[in-house]
């Protein structure tokens, strides 16, 4: 009888380093990229004499990136996440090429889409990797580097963004990742040979997949289009939102009766992950939401200009930051980690009463320091959300779980982004520019004045506040399992291969 495999040696600090820096180099490649190309949007609408269907430039990237997300989890499982984390790069590199040397809009959206399929994975299996790397106990040491690199690349997007379009080309916000992403190939390629290995044989159910793309796509499109390029009325609208419903009910359908369902039903009936996934998902997408309408309430109602409305949101994303480093750091230290987001979630919802109360009277300072603090609140509970689901998995299914968890919170930003649109739209009767959409001069024209659109923003702090505080209910009901204090493995681990 041949005797078990003896599991893979624990990883030293210096293996685990260098695998962290990969994995930065990685996610920077992917939070860079949706805070650099924004800035020069409209250069490259000038550029391509295009400007009806430049939002489609941000769109592609977004529905692909999202679709792919629980893809990239399920297929590091079976093949192992090397191979995935440096094919995800690999694609990301190609279509950023493509993206530099397109002829036309048509051609660009259809290489951010492409660029998309590679970028979609890369965060996931970032947070996978580490996963597998550093156990549930450890995790908070290295949450920091993670944080860094958002900090960074909030800040140095924009600024980059601006330089390459107003004093290069356009075409540098693309032609940047090309040795950042070859530098992250090469570096991951060699540091990811010592992770310990985890995938078992898998069948990958593909119906599955394509009846949940093809769902999140639907409902995607509904949620961008609906309020701006058609109403929500709308046969279009209402069309993609019956197609939307239809495919997940078969989705669910598929995941009762298929022989290995795309997503274990294991995982979802977990108490730990569905109230963690309700947790991390309210909270981060009311994050998105406030960095999507904040500026526009610092220019219609307080009067902001475009760069001073950037700055303005400085403070808040620095203390999302703040708080998620901060609790990731506690985890290695309080036995009872939630104590951390069971204080940063109420005292982020009560940061945002004043918003809620005074609209229109603080002044930008006030403001800026309230956000702060409800940035800090907010970002306590992603590090322990995230490290909670992986720590509730087994080692094999770590990959499938954590991809799980970014593509429903995807799915819920992009929920709350269209639920605040409509506290900010409904009401105002603003003309809409047909595939433009809704600008902020027609906004502020339809209001007229800032006292009347502050009402509207009233709400949208409101519901903020509301999902943090469900947020906060959901992280009081989720179990607080002990964390592991060793990197998942088993007796029977696959060996890594020559690669």
């Amino acid at each position: 009888m041949t005797a078990p495999s003896a599991p893979p040696p624990r990883l030293d600090h210096d293996a685990i380093r260098r695998i962290f820096i990969g994995l930065m180099l990685a996610m920077f490649l992917s939070a860079l990229d949706q805070t650099i190309v924004a800035t020069a949007l409209a250069t490259i609408g000038r550029a391509y004499a295009n400007v009806e269907n430049l939002t489609w430039v941000v769109t592609a990237y977004l529905l692909a990136a999202t679709v792919v997300t629980p893809l990239y989890g399920k297929l590091s499982d079976v093949y192992g996440r090397r191979r995935v984390l440096l094919t995800g790069i690999a694609i990301f590199i190609v279509g950023s090429v493509a993206c530099a040397l397109s002829p036309s809009m048509p051609v660009l959206i259809a290489a951010r889409a492409i660029q998309g399929l590679g970028g979609g994975g890369l965060i996931a299996m970032s947070q996978t990797i580490v996963g597998d790397a550093v156990s549930p106990r450890e995790r908070g040491r290295y949450q920091g580097y993670f944080g860094a690199v958002f900090a960074v690349s909030s800040i140095a997007g924009p600024v980059l963004g601006g330089v390459f379009a107003e004093h290069l080309h356009w075409s540098f916000i693309f032609w940047i990742n090309v040795p950042l992403g070859l530098l992250a190939l090469g570096i991951t390629g060699r540091a990811l040979k010592a992770l310990p290995r985890h995938e078992r044989p898998h069948q990958i159910d593909f119906l599955g997949a394509a009846l949940m793309v093809t769902a999140t796509i639907a409902l995607l499109l509904a949620l961008n289009w609906g309020g701006t390029r058609y109403p929500w009325s709308s046969a279009q609208i209402l069309g993609l939102l019956g197609a939307a419903v239809l495919l997940f009910s078969l989705f669910i359908v598929r995941l009762a009766t298929a022989a290995e369902p795309f997503v274990p039903l294991s995982i979802m009936r977990n108490r730990v992950v569905a109230a963690a996934i309700g947790c991390a998902c309210l909270a981060y997408g009311t994050m998105i939401a406030l960095t999507i309408y904040a500026p526009v309430y610092f220019e219609v109602v307080l009067g902001q200009s475009a760069s001073g409305a950037g700055l303005t949101l400085i403070p808040f994303m620095g203390g999302v930051v703040v708080g998620s480093t901060f609790g990731g750091q506690m985890m290695s230290r309080l036995k009872h980690y939630k104590r951390v987001g069971l204080v940063g979630l109420p005292l982020a919802a009560v940061a945002l009463m004043p918003l809620v109360v005074f609209p229109a009277q603080l002044s930008i300072v006030a403001v800026a320091s309230f956000l702060l603090v409800a940035g800090a609140g907010m970002g306590t509970v992603f590090p322990i959300t995230t490290v909670s689901v992986q720590n509730a998995v087994l080692p094999w299914q770590l990959g499938t779980a954590t991809g799980v968890v970014n593509f429903v919170r995807s799915l819920a930003s992009a929920l709350l982004v269209a639920l605040y649109g409509a506290f900010l739209f409904g009401g105002v009767d603003v003309e809409r520019g047909g595939a433009h959409g809704v600008t902020l001069e027609a906004l502020a024209a339809a209001g007229h004045n800032a006292a009347s659109l502050a009402g509207h923003f009233r709400w949208i702090f409101a519901a903020a506040a509301t999902c943090l505080s469900v947020s906060w209910l959901l992280l009081i009901a989720m179990e607080e399992r002990a964390l592991r204090a060793d990197a998942p493995r088993m007796p029977d681990a696959v060996p890594a291969p020559a690669e």
